[in-house]
């Protein structure tokens, strides 16, 4: 089968997307430990028995509650410092005094990784951590199955009700007696979300038929996602929350009977990053407050000191036991020992006890050689002191010995039960290996498969014989088969843990099966005809005129150098560094190969030149029969260097010369505008200026400033009918941040009409439509006329503007520099650089993929996902609408390499003077260059899943990589439409 470059890299890139993908469902596997919910209450354990025969604990039935109500009031987003530092003081002053001299224990509670809102909701009610996968369903929350402290309480009879995220209502169907959830994803609503909370509190305060109330509010987060945490409106905000934790804990208190008190519980799911996101592990991410308020306790007395740090799964426990539940089956969490610590030492044994037993009982669950672990030995070793205690407290001893032993048995469990917890933390989920193998053995042989194609896909035809037919009907093929099929059957009848693979049907995974083959007897049968055609005598040789140049020696080190770094998490966290220098050491190159190129032709006289181009002209067909696209002159450096000679005679060749220089200007203005990674992304930088309020003036004018750029570095191979769409368009983009409160027109004084934006946002969306409509048209008119090259060119061109207006509405603000600096380094390297250096399409290609690396951290993205501009998915949306939502936002956070990638296909589209199998070489070399990464990082990210940094570093690296996968699949499938009309222009 012959098939084109273009046609073959697209398919090789869709059969990996499928590897990438189950490859990332075995390794995000869903927690196996999850118990039915039917079997997860059973009869409590009694207490430990006490040594000599005649004497049994009566104990045995789980203690009765300690308060009546309890009340949760989460608040999303809730740093730390929000309510203990100094934003606490000024505007939490209730809630602060509170902290300092009521009844109440006051700690930070530490989250894991991702610190996103479902994740945490489970972690905060099943005591167990997710598995790092539920920041991929988090916009799609399924109904929670495994043990939960809702699930208890709903199955004692307690009445629960739930004002707040709908995320609570879709993990808990039929759990609420009342209930109203409001969708947490549209983040440009600050007050509607928390008033729909709010304005049940009265009715509900009032009356006595609920046992369990639980508040979401959103509206901070909100703030954060859309403003950030040092915003004017974060103040009068967590006023609001101090006001709602007044009321509620006044009308507790007033309500409160002397036998059992009332408990209310103020915490936050995550935090949020110094940029107002969260997903990451930072400090401000990870650290919530967590107040446990209550007349039950002794009044503190003294001055704050820095609250102990607790883990977010340990509410689970501390809540079951304050409601007189079992503690759920999967937690992994300990008593917050405080909040139990006003009972007697009996009863408090027995808190403990019972924890360490379910922590114990998960642990021979999941551990073969449980009885060897630590925190089981420390947990019998404890169990037998208790017993000893029960001894001497059933005898009726009163004395100081009981008391000095209790407190040291209450040691001894709360050691086993801190290495129980650990222990157990560490191997919350298990791998699924055998979809992680296939994956990552279809992703191997597609790499493999398009290293062994190079030679022939970047030839001048662009065209190559597939050999599909030899080894489809092989033995081989036939016997590698059922050699698989025969594993597969093996590995899902014996393995004990859920694995998908197994879980697919037998001819989706036959179809697998037949496609590993196919594709290992299709790379056999490559390296055979390589052996084969090596042994042939070469006909009518020429001398090589491929030698390596210093673009080639650096494009070679710096993909091996790249790919490499991705073994070690500091590299990761700084990705953007590597590909910063990468550009810079790039850009110094070709100032260089500019320098060569016209100070050569200089010093040459023109009988030597034209020698030279008459001899460069003689070996110019050979080897246009077997080496890359050469337009015009070829790809020496000699012949680069005569082709150049038009050129240099112009008055742009000090401008050719200069613009390396300019661009590394731009590269370390973009740098300064936005600090990312981990290291220094606290550091103060341009960005976090301008988005200040006393400096809105400057960013409104800044703005202004950067979408006229934008209109006169699109508009110039637009039709009228576009740059009028163009110009109207990025007016809208200016307004609709002027309606949000973003910038202010100059006729403004201030901000105070705040709006959501959606008809600014909705007029600019259809500009972008009709903008793309007219190029898509354009497209479609050259497909059926294919003679015309200027209109294909220019639809492809009305498709990048379209697509540059959309960035400019999603873009921040402070962002659209970034934009306009993209676009200008896009004009001078196509016309100064490109044009008089005649590099190939190949390594233009790699360069434009690495200038879309660059500008993918330029944003202020990286490898965390805090860096997610979630509020770009909300743009012009009364509502959530999840398809819209999630399209925008993976535009806005991959516009970098996507404008990059359509801005290569318009300019090798434009090169009339280039091979028409350009186009064909660029889609080829972009598959490259996405396989190579993803494929190593795969196989790495599989020896290091006991890594230290797993789910804070390398997890989300993945999931960056996965998606960039499928992009670049969508990418290169229109380069192979766009590449159509070739099909019968390549040369023979």
């Amino acid at each position: 089968m012959r098939l084109r470059s273009g046609v073959f890299a697209s398919s090789c890139l869709m059969v990996e997307a499928l590897g990438v993908a189950l490859f990332l469902r075995g390794f995000f596997p869903v927690p196996v430990r999850s118990l039915p919910r039917r079997e997860a209450r059973g009869d409590p354990p009694a207490e430990p028995a006490p040594p000599g025969p005649g004497m049994v604990s009566n104990w045995t039935k789980i203690p009765p509650p300690l308060f009546k109500k309890v009340v949760i009031v989460l608040i999303d987003a809730l740093r730390d410092d929000f309510v203990f530092g100094s934003k606490g003081k000024q505007f939490m002053p209730y809630t602060r005094q509170v902290v300092e001299k009521g009844t109440s224990y006051s700690f930070i509670a530490e989250a894991k990784p991702p610190t996103v809102t479902m994740p945490r909701i489970k972690a905060l009610m099943t005591g167990s951590i997710p598995g790092f996968i539920d920041v991929v369903v988090n916009l799609n929350s399924p109904a929670l199955l495994e043990d939960n402290l809702i699930w208890q309480a709903k199955t004692a009879g307690k009445r629960i009700i739930f004002y707040g995220d709908d995320t609570w209502v879709k993990l808990f169907p039929k759990h609420f007696v009342e209930y109203d959830g409001t969708t947490s994803f549209f983040v440009s609503d600050f007050t509607e979300v928390d008033d729909n909370v709010t304005r049940h509190l009265d009715r509900v305060l009032k009356r006595e038929d609920w046992d369990l109330l639980i508040l979401h509010y959103l509206g901070l987060d909100h703030i954060g996602h859309v403003t950030g945490p040092n915003s004017p409106l974060v103040g009068p905000k967590l006023r609001e929350m101090d006001n709602i934790v007044k009321k509620i804990h006044i009308s507790l208190l007033l309500k409160e009977e002397a036998s059992l008190r009332n408990l209310l519980v103020v915490c936050g799911d995550h935090g949020m990053s110094e940029t107002g996101s969260h997903g990451g592990s930072t400090e401000g991410e990870v650290h919530t407050p967590l107040l446990f308020i209550s007349s039950a306790f002794e009044k503190r007395s003294g001055p704050l000191t820095k609250p102990e740090v607790v883990q977010q799964t340990d509410l689970a426990s501390t809540l079951a036991v304050g409601l007189g539940l079992p503690i759920s089956r999967n937690s992994v969490g300990n008593l917050i020992l405080p909040v139990v610590g006003g009972k007697t030492m009996r009863e408090q044994l027995r808190f403990v006890h019972l924890n360490g037993f379910q922590l114990s009982r998960l642990l021979q669950e999941n551990t073969a050689a449980y009885e060897k672990d630590p925190g089981y030995e420390h947990f019998k070793t404890a169990e037998k002191s208790h017993g000893n205690w029960i001894k001497l407290y059933l005898e009726g001893n009163n004395s100081e010995i009981l008391l000095n032993l209790g407190k040291k048995v209450l040691k001894q469990y709360l050691e086993a039960l801190r290495i129980l917890s650990s222990s157990l933390s560490k191997q919350v989920a298990q791998y699924d290996m055998y979809s992680m193998m296939v994956g990552t053995v279809i992703i191997m042989e597609v790499l493999l498969l398009l290293l062994l194609s190079v030679p022939k896909a970047l030839s001048s035809r662009a065209e190559f014989e597939v050999l599909l037919s030899p080894p489809l009907f092989s033995l081989l093929f036939y016997l590698m088969c059922l050699t698989l099929c025969a594993v597969h059957v093996i590995v899902c009848t014996s393995v004990q843990s859920l694995c998908y693979f197994c879980s697919m049907s037998w001819l989706t995974a036959v179809g697998v099966m037949m496609l590993i083959s196919a594709l290992m007897c299709i790379i056999l049968s490559a390296i055979a005809k390589m052996f084969e055609n090596s042994r042939l005598p070469m006909k009518n040789p020429v001398v090589s005129s491929s030698s390596w140049s210093e673009i080639d020696v650096l494009i070679l080190a710096g993909t091996i150098g790249h790919v490499l770094s991705l073994g070690a998490s500091s590299y990761i966290e700084e990705e953007h560094q590597t590909w910063y220098f990468l550009i810079n050491t790039l850009c110094l190159v070709l100032c260089q190969e500019l320098c060569r190129n016209n100070f050569l032709l200089k010093e040459c006289d023109p009988q030597q030149s034209t020698t030279v181009k008459q001899n460069f002209d003689s070996i110019g067909e050979a080897s246009a029969s077997r080496n890359i696209d050469i337009p015009v002159a070829g790809n020496s450096k000699l012949g680069k260097a005569t082709s150049s000679a038009e050129f240099i005679k112009g008055s742009d060749k000090w401008i050719s010369l200069a613009s390396p220089w300019i661009i590394l200007i731009c590269c370390r203005l973009l740098r300064s505008l936005n600090q990312t990674g981990v290291q220094w992304a606290h550091r103060p930088d341009f960005g976090h200026w301008l988005i200040s309020s006393e400096h809105k003036s400057e960013l409104s004018f800044l703005a202004a400033v950067s979408l006229l750029m934008v209109f006169f570095l699109v508009q110039r191979r637009c039709s009228m009918v576009s740059k009028i769409a163009m110009a109207l368009g990025l007016l809208g983009v200016y307004s609709y941040r002027a309606a949000i409160g973003n910038v202010i027109f100059p006729w403004q004084h201030d901000s105070k009409d705040i709006s959501k934006g959606i008809t600014e946002a909705r007029f600019v969306y259809v500009f972008v439509l009709g903008i793309v409509f007219t190029g898509t048209k354009d497209l479609l008119k050259s497909q059926v006329i294919s003679s015309v090259s200027s209109v294909k060119r220019t639809g492809l061109w009305e498709v990048y503007s379209g697509l540059v207006l959309l960035a400019a509405l999603l873009f921040r603000p402070h962002n659209l520099p970034v934009l306009v600096f993209c676009l200008l380094i896009q004009t001078m390297i196509t016309k100064y650089i490109w044009r008089p250096l005649k590099f190939d399409a190949a390594q233009i290609t790699i360069m434009h993929y690495w200038f879309g690396q660059a500008f993918f951290y330029f944003q202020g993205n990286s490898n965390g996902i805090a860096t997610v501009d979630v509020s770009a998915g909300f743009v012009g949306l009364e509502s959530y609408v999840e398809i819209p939502a999630i399209f925008l936002t993976a535009f806005a956070t991959y516009a970098g390499p996507l404008l990059w990638a359509i801005h290569l296909l318009c300019y090798l589209s434009s090169e009339v003077s280039r091979n028409s199998a350009a186009v064909g070489h660029g889609c080829f070399c972009y598959a490259l260059m996405r396989s190579i990464p993803v494929a190593i990082y795969i196989v790495l990210v599989t020896g290091l899943r006991y890594h230290l940094f797993i789910w804070s570093v390398f997890s989300p690296k993945l999931l960056y990589e996965g998606v960039h996968v499928f992009i670049t699949t969508a990418i290169c499938l229109f380069f192979t439409a766009m590449d159509q009309n070739h099909s019968h222009k390549v040369q023979h």
